[in-house]
């Protein structure tokens, strides 16, 4: 018996692994990395530090190509912290009622320095108060689920809002005043 041979061809997956492997010019490491980081950024906005970590995954690219294409992406206006950190938390807290610890969970996530995350949640919640923002994410749990009559549905309800990042004081006082209105409600004489 003879056994076949089979003309193998590298498929185009190798070969695009084969040229990402071997090491370009610094002129073309730059170009590709500039590109990029314009269609990760054209994917969604991202902070500087998030995009440089992002575009050093890859094998091809290099500390002095990644600063430069940061460099010229910012003199462009297309990455800048502080912006990047103001539209975030506005957008976040706009999309659903959150506290100011899930909001700073987020920036940090997002790997914005800690001051530029710290003015952009002050600006935040200057322009719309925590106060509010429990008040309706009270409103949509009750319409939901209805007012907590239990101890258990008010334990859930308790929950929720510190999952949301809500203070501990800010949610206790929220939910006893609920609690209070609920019983005041049922405890009203009927004429």
């Amino acid at each position: 018996m003879y056994k076949q041979r089979r003309n193998r061809r590298p498929t185009k997956l190798r070969v695009d692994e084969e040229a990402e492997q071997r090491p370009l010019d610094p002129q073309k490491a730059r170009a590709r990395t500039l590109q990029r980081a314009v269609k990760l950024l054209a994917a969604k906005p991202r902070s500087i530090a998030e995009l440089r970590e992002r575009l050093l995954e890859k094998e091809w690219t290099n500390e002095e190509a990644v600063d430069a294409a940061i460099a010229k992406l910012s003199e462009y206006g297309y990455v800048n912290d502080e912006q990047f950190a103001q539209s975030f938390a506005a957008s976040r807290v706009r999309q659903k009622p959150i506290g100011r610890t899930r909001l700073a969970r987020d920036l940090q996530m997002k790997k914005v320095p800690k001051e530029l995350a710290d003015a952009a949640i002050k600006a935040t919640y200057e322009e719309t108060p925590e106060e509010t923002l429990i008040d309706d994410a009270i409103g949509k749990r009750v319409r939901l689920r209805g007012r907590p009559e239990t101890r258990e549905e008010t334990k859930s309800l308790f929950d929720h809002l510190l999952r949301r990042g809500f203070s501990y004081d800010l949610v206790i006082r929220k939910v006893r005043d609920l609690s209070s209105s609920s019983i005041d409600e049922t405890d009203a004489p009927e004429e």
